[in-house]
């Protein structure tokens, strides 16, 4: 029976013509509130990196301190993948709505903390101690709100439109970088660098409880699943169903999603860190730079999305592919430029290849998968690789960078990145035409 034939999908989500535009848009601000929220803090945090490693990790050389810097940020995507567990179970047996509404909330409390932190200078190593612990508890949280923000916007949206609907919620995490990169412009344009490394960095993160506040409120007033009822008389956990009838497909989200991490976190997070140690350009440009590439970013990932309905998944992911392979050092090679310019139009060159992963990669995770394991399945493949390649990818780029003392080596770890994902994408089944399961 065709999709349009059949008035109760097989997802359990609702057929195109029981989704009124007014439930729509409730779906959307639901499904990217917390997106919004958790990617502000992690674009704030990379965005001050160098200064926070000289609070919290200081060393005689400035590269060390970044290095350890970006390994605190680092720790929160390790930890990522028992996030996956945690709240994929909660969300495929209790309801997408309940790990939600607690992964914002997880998010939230660690943000505020990271600005009122005492510095090493104040308390010691302890302070170390404690950003490490924040941000692990932050990759928690992250473990499991966006693939779960995913499947319930994917589920409950228009059928014919899932990879806009699924697109949403990258965008939305776009917008949370977004605001994390435009707080920070603001602050260092109108504070002098003194100010900014003594306390102005502070201030993005305390900010973000108000975020956090905005996120909680709309995540409480969501509808609830319609079939969690249903599976909560399931007695087998989802996490061993999951890795029994679907292990394939996790492998299948793992893989195609490694280009898609290390993108993100080299393009539009260690580039302002890059492009301050090695192009000196100064944080308040690379900064503005990146607050407009943002909004490009957020245009295409939904651009992409909506082309994806029409001309499948897969032509785009593979040319995503094939244009990281190709590109990516000469784009990299004219970002590492004294003019502004050519900087940007690196940049912009590498977001417009980048934006066709997030664009389709969501709906193609979701149409992958049954409904009883999606989140589940989702949460564990999309955080074992954005967690362990993904989120230490600033690491890996700084490291590279100081051991062969060549400024364009993170160009070639991108471009391996991709190669191994587009093996995958190849591999893989274009469901963008077919009923959920």
């Amino acid at each position: 029976m065709s999709e349009t034939q059949s008035p109760e999908p097989s997802n359990g989500g609702p057929s195109e013509a029981e989704v009124p535009a007014k439930t729509m848009r409730r779906t959307v601000l639901a499904g990217i509130a917390g997106n919004v929220m958790e990617w502000y803090d992690f674009a704030v945090y990379g965005y001050f990196a160098a200064i926070l490693g000289q609070h919290f990790f200081p060393s005689d050389d400035p590269t060390t301190s970044t290095i350890a810097s970006f390994g605190a940020f680092a720790a929160g995507f390790v930890v990522r993948p028992l996030g996956a567990i945690v709240f994929g179970h909660i969300g495929d047996k209790f309801g997408r709505k309940r790990a939600l509404t607690l992964s914002v909330v997880m998010m939230a409390v660690p943000t505020f903390l990271i600005g009122l932190l005492p510095t090493y200078e104040q308390i010691g190593v302890t302070a170390a101690v404690l950003l490490v612990a924040l941000r692990m508890l932050q990759g928690l949280s992250v473990g499991g709100e966006y693939t779960t923000s995913i499947t319930f916007m994917v589920e409950r949206g228009d059928q014919k439109r899932r990879g806009l609907m699924g697109s949403f919620s990258p965008a939305g995490g776009s917008v949370g970088f977004l605001f994390g990169s435009a707080v920070g412009a603001i602050i260092a344009n109108v504070m002098s660098p003194e100010a900014l490394h003594d306390w102005g960095w502070r201030l993005p993160f305390l900010a973000g409880i108000c975020i956090a506040f905005c996120a909680i409120y709309i995540r409480r007033h969501m509808e609830e699943d319609v079939m969690v009822a249903e599976e909560e008389k399931e007695p087998v956990s989802p996490v061993i169903t999951a890795f029994k009838e679907e292990w394939r497909s996790i492998l299948k989200i793992v893989g195609f999603n490694i280009y898609n991490g290390v993108s993100f976190y080299l393009i539009f997070v260690y580039v302002s860190t890059w492009l301050h140690q090695t192009a000196h350009v100064s944080t308040a440009d690379a900064l503005d730079i990146n607050t407009v590439i943002m909004v490009i970013l957020v245009v295409l990932t939904l651009a992409f999305g909506w082309l994806s309905d029409r001309i499948g998944r897969r032509p785009i992911l593979i040319t995503a592919g094939i244009g990281l392979i190709l590109f990516t050092y000469p784009l990299m090679w004219l970002m590492h430029h004294e003019s502004l310019v050519m900087v940007f139009a690196g940049q912009l060159g590498l977001t417009v290849i980048a934006a066709m992963i997030p664009g389709c990669a969501p709906a193609t995770m979701v149409e992958l998968l049954p409904h009883h394991v999606r989140v589940t399945c989702m949460s564990i493949g999309y955080n074992l690789s954005l967690g362990l390649i993904g989120g230490t990818t600033p690491l890996v780029a700084a490291y590279l960078v100081s051991r062969t003392h060549a400024d364009l080596a993170p160009a070639f770890y991108l471009m391996a990145a991709a190669a191994v994902s587009l093996a995958f994408v190849l591999s893989m089944k274009d469901n963008s035409k077919a009923p959920l399961k």
